[in-house]
């Protein structure tokens, strides 16, 4: 069983479920905390969210079709409206006795920056709720972008703690993204409001192949890495020569083990923005290709042997993240953490 599967507190965050348009006229199926879901659109265009499963005999209603501005099951024709009400069974005449819906009434949706969220429960306190995470520049004149989804066998944790670890680039990654040289690098870590904020300094050109088309020059790079809560990541390039990367995933826990991962590559290169986007998608994949083949071999040892870590100065990051995802855990508003500040320094 998967660890969130334990932790309540995890299901009043919003999750993406999948892309805008990705949702069709035909149902969707999804996994959500371990939750199973399908995702069809009501005549007025809204997402609706529900669990897949139909009162009658358990057939998945994600098999089935939408007609008429109902979801109808497969196996035996029941027909559901958007608020989980059975309304049409074929074998009654197609005009059922009322009574018949689902235990609890769908769950909660909305779309934003070409994503539908869904939101398993709501937060006991209103003043806890965390809307939407939004995607930064979406549809900004002057930006691309990127979109990527992919799925991992490996919890969230893990999935985020690889995204904001900067040291395992120039192994996983060498060459492509990073080279191990040996430069010194500082960085100021602050955990506060549910975040957590990553300021590095020193750093230069040491980023791969793509130094030779982002940063020439080898000017000093203005990097940050943030972690919102409950599971997004945030990496953000700024150049000398203006121009502008962020690498934004947001990792949703799917079932068991595995995490699907929203991943958005916005980036400003000048006048080659609107050629970029094929050498974007290609290494933004190939390098996460690499990351899923190491977090598979490494779930497989966590599996048997337990995770088991010891750390070094630059994991000081993921021990802030684990702070905050063991507060909601608790059922704590993590954004009343106390606010801390750590000064890092290792070598890449």
């Amino acid at each position: 069983m998967a660890e969130y599967t334990c932790m309540p507190h995890f299901r009043c965050f919003w999750y993406i479920a999948a892309e805008s348009r990705a949702l069709g006229k035909q149902p969707l199926r999804c996994n959500v905390l371990d939750e199973e879901l399908v995702l069809w659109r009501a005549d007025d265009g809204r997402a609706i969210a529900m669990p897949d499963r139909c009162l009658h005999r358990c057939a998945r209603l994600s098999s089935g079709r939408v007609e008429g501005g109902r979801l109808h099951c497969r196996y035996h024709g029941w027909g559901y409206d958007a608020a989980g009400q059975v309304v049409h069974i074929p074998a009654e005449g197609g005009c059922p006795a009322s009574g018949r819906k689902l235990e609890s009434p769908p769950f909660e949706t909305c779309e934003q920056d070409g994503y539908v969220y869904v939101r398993l429960a709501k937060p006991a306190n209103a003043a806890r709720d965390v809307p939407p995470f939004a995607m930064p520049h979406w549809q900004a004149p002057g930006w691309g972008r990127v979109r990527l989804v992919n799925r991992f066998d490996a919890d969230v944790a893990d999935c985020i703690e690889n995204y904001i670890d900067v040291p395992h680039t120039a192994f996983v990654h060498a060459k492509l993204f990073r080279v191990s040289q040996g430069e010194r690098i500082a960085a100021t870590v602050i955990r506060e409001n549910g975040m957590v904020r990553v300021v590095y300094h020193g750093e230069r050109g040491n980023l791969g192949f793509w130094r030779h088309f982002l940063n020439p020059g080898n000017a000093p790079v203005v990097h940050e890495d943030h972690f919102y809560q409950p599971n997004i990541t945030s990496v953000r390039y700024h150049l000398a020569n203006g121009y502008q990367f962020i690498i934004t995933s947001q990792s949703v826990p799917s079932q068991g083990r595995q995490t699907l991962v929203y991943t958005d590559l916005s980036y400003r290169f000048g006048w080659f923005t609107a050629l970029a986007w094929p050498f974007v998608r290609r290494a933004g994949q190939q390098v996460i290709n690499q990351d899923i083949d190491i977090l598979a071999e490494q779930g497989e040892v966590v599996a048997r042997h337990g995770r088991h870590y010891r750390y070094s100065a630059p994991d000081r990051i993921h021990r802030c993240v684990d702070e905050i995802r063991d507060a909601i855990a608790r059922g704590e508003d993590a954004r009343c953490l106390p606010p801390q500040t750590f000064e890092i320094e290792f070598y890449v």
